[in-house]
């Protein structure tokens, strides 16, 4: 069974073989990591989300454990929501870490959970895939989602482009959307190497047409880097590489070690509109 639907006709796409197909044939092919194009054929050609370069640098700062407190509030929060026979979605899932972290520790848990998993990037979704989880990727914007409408019991969005509508239409009655903000003084000290007058993230106020707010977790720690490559691809992650000029960015070029503080928090919604 599959909750994908077809980005031509929009048709439910059933799994046969190697392949997804609707009603009407139109057909696509997994890739030999197991994951599916859905991006609009229009679309599919162009170059979309973070590239190799940067996913691995991601990859490999995630994998190193310094986001692991996040990590762990994405695992309490998600099983604390989470029953037998549930379908789970994680919109703009990247290359993957955060998927595969719940998937693991529904399976720990012994709760049986359908997973999925989209992102713009097709090399996220490789990445993704490659790791053998046992979760459903797609390569697909969250802002047209190839999803059945009322399909998905929880919607998990961290740090991926914000689009209420879709989240919304995909997500059941009463369906559980989980997000992941960085909140006012996250990466402050990093900032503060990079600009001559930093600021702090503003956080906006919690209230999002279609769903209603239960409740946040603030998820606060300070970091260590010892390495300037971690330090240079955590500065890869952040909104603030694409911002800055090479004057900003050589200023990291010879910083070898970094303490500053990751800030987030972590909402809870339940849907309440129907579209």
């Amino acid at each position: 069974m599959s909750i994908f639907i077809c980005p031509v006709c929009g048709e439910k796409l059933d799994i046969s073989g190697k392949s997804y197909i609707c009603p009407h044939r139109h057909t696509f092919d997994m890739a030999k990591s197991g994951y599916v194009n859905l991006l609009p054929t229009n679309n599919s050609g162009s170059i979309h989300g973070d590239n190799k370069l940067m996913l691995r640098a991601r990859r490999e700062f995630l994998e190193k454990g310094y986001y692991k407190p996040l990590l762990d509030a994405v695992c309490r929060t998600t099983v604390k929501y989470a029953e037998n026979g549930y379908v789970f979605l994680d919109a703009g899932c990247g290359e993957g870490y955060y998927t595969t972290a719940v998937k693991a520790n529904f399976d720990k848990s012994e709760i049986a959970v359908d997973m999925y998993g989209i992102d713009i990037s097709k090399d996220a979704v490789d990445m993704a895939a490659k790791r053998k989880s046992g979760v459903s990727f797609a390569a697909a914007s969250v802002f047209h989602i190839p999803v059945m409408a009322e399909s998905c019991d929880i919607l998990l969005t961290m740090f991926a482009p914000y689009c209420g509508k879709e989240y919304s239409r995909v997500l059941k009655k009463d369906g559980i959307m989980i997000m992941a903000i960085p909140s006012k003084n996250h990466l402050w000290e990093l900032k503060c190497q990079i600009y001559d007058t930093p600021y702090k993230n503003e956080v906006k106020p919690y209230d999002l047409d279609r769903f209603e707010f239960i409740g946040s977790e603030k998820v606060t720690f300070d970091m260590k880097i010892p390495e300037n490559s971690d330090i240079l691809s955590l500065f890869s992650m952040t909104p603030y590489y694409y911002k800055t000029g090479k004057t900003e960015q050589q200023r990291l070029s010879c910083l070898n070690y970094l303490e500053t503080q990751a800030d987030f928090e972590l909402l809870t919604y339940k849907k309440t509109a129907k579209d």
